[in-house]
């Protein structure tokens, strides 16, 4: 059982780490990170203190994996930081696992969240013991331009600041993942939404619940054989959650790597799946076939998949607390968190 961290309040204090990509200590990129850390501070009431190494830059961070981890390591220890969100993703947060002292988070359990590459340092938490949660970081859903959008902030606060379980999350009305250049001259520019079309059943009956894992399927690649990788055991009446990043992954490598989960017997131990919307809805009928035909060929033709849920590389997006209990509904094609994602 994953230790629930405690709640967020107004006043608290939150580190911001930079575990991948330096981009958040670039001069022509700090407004974003700026943008992002004042929605922190005048949506959500929080004090933001940036780790001792996150704002040196791309150069820096790309070279000092060490300086990373200390980061984190730093954020975990410090009794006063409450909570610690991720500035954006990347693609080598995997070279910080050998300066992770997994006793440090486990002794000091508290709100971590970020998604994408951050998916690592998530499963360095959960080889801690402690839950923590996929979702927005800094300079994507915090530094949204003109605004942060209601459905993220609403789920935000539901998620972190609250002791009760959130229950339904519904689909946002609309999304976008338009690429606008993190230029400043375009912060006051809205991206262009397009209404969402909900969450579609895949395949499936009934009601499943079980325990939340999964994260970015690219980057779980990158664990895969490593100590952080969850053991069997973790995957046991489990709800699956997979994602696409901005990379837009071909249709067959998503093939080879479910088959993979199915040869480990990840897909068989599982209550249930739910599947990001992908970005820009690229291959977004290929996946479905893909995702159907991986199980059909291992004889899971009854296990609900729901298909388009709000958590990934789009935007808004709701955090997705690993190891908190959830529930698919194929009668009402719905997903719900049933189990308080943070204590008092």
């Amino acid at each position: 059982m994953l230790i629930q961290p405690k709640k967020l309040s107004p006043g608290d204090k939150v580190a911001t780490v930079s575990l991948s990509w330096g981009g958040a200590g670039e001069p022509s990129l700090r407004w974003r990170y700026e943008q992002g850390v004042e929605r922190l501070e005048s949506v959500f009431g929080l004090e933001v203190v940036p780790m001792p190494n996150s704002l040196k830059g791309q150069a820096y961070i790309a070279e000092h994996p060490e300086a990373r981890a200390e980061d984190l390591m730093t954020a975990f220890q410090d009794p006063e930081i409450k909570g610690i969100i991720s500035n954006i993703g990347g693609d080598d947060s995997i070279r910080l696992l050998p300066y992770i002292d997994f006793d440090i988070i486990r002794k000091n359990p508290k709100i971590f969240m970020g998604f994408s590459d951050t998916t690592i340092a998530h499963l360095f938490c959960f080889h801690a013991g402690l839950s923590s949660f996929y979702g927005p970081a800094i300079m994507t859903d915090f530094a949204e331009n003109v605004a942060m959008d209601d459905y993220t902030v609403n789920a935000i606060q539901n998620m972190l600041f609250k002791v009760e379980a959130v229950g339904n999350i519904s689909a946002p009305e609309k999304w976008t993942s338009e690429f606008l250049e993190w230029d400043i001259s375009n912060k006051s520019i809205a991206r262009t939404r397009y209404p969402d079309r909900g969450y579609e059943l895949l395949q499936g009956s009934g009601i499943a619940k079980g325990n939340l894992i999964g994260g970015c399927i690219e980057v779980l690649e990158f664990a895969k054989g490593t100590e952080i990788w969850p053991q069997q055991g973790a995957w046991k009446n489990s709800i699956l959650f997979f994602e696409t990043s901005e990379e837009q992954t071909e249709p067959e490598l998503i093939k080879r790597w479910l088959r993979n989960y199915a040869a480990q017997g990840i897909l068989h131990q599982a209550n249930g799946m739910i599947f990001a919307k992908p970005y820009g809805e690229v291959h977004y009928e290929a996946y479905k076939e893909i995702i159907l035909s991986v199980l059909a060929e291992n004889g899971l033709v009854d296990l609900p998949v729901l298909y388009g849920v709000s958590f990934g590389h789009t935007e808004p997006k709701t955090p997705i607390p690993y190891g908190r209990l959830a529930q698919v509904d194929c009668h009402q094609a719905s997903f719900s968190i049933i189990e308080a994602a943070v204590t008092d």
